[in-house]
């Protein structure tokens, strides 16, 4: 099955070929890498969101609890972008392209190997 188109191809293609995009080149089974957000660093810029092919991303205000965990300059980094973070809403549809972990321009984005499957 091709691979779905993200919202931004030409942005998509530009991650695609840097050379420390981590992963599986979208060849993961969904549920084998997890996504893990610093949310200390995300500004909310969504070019997570642009270059997912598999929807995984969405940007919104940040959830009161998260907010609370941020460190002194991390809420203050926050504030300044109008709260807003990255979440990963769908993260089970990951196939671990890493195309967001090099698009994100704070590198707030890491790919993991997931311990368990869900």
């Amino acid at each position: 099955m091709p691979r779905p188109e993200s919202l931004h191809p030409e942005k998509a293609r530009r991650a695609a070929q840097h050379p420390d995009r981590p992963g599986a080149n979208c060849a993961a089974e969904p549920g084998t890498y997890r996504v893990t957000v610093d949310r200390n660093k995300c500004e909310g810029k969504g070019d997570c969101v642009d270059v997912c092919p598999y929807a995984v991303f969405e940007v919104r205000r940040i959830d009161d609890a998260d907010y609370a965990k941020l460190s002194l300059f991390g809420k203050l980094k926050s504030r300044a972008h109008g709260r807003k973070t990255a979440y990963t809403p769908r993260l089970d549809a990951c196939q671990a392209c890493g195309l967001c972990v090099v698009a994100c321009p704070e590198h707030a984005l890491g790919l993991v190997l997931a311990l368990t499957r869900r």
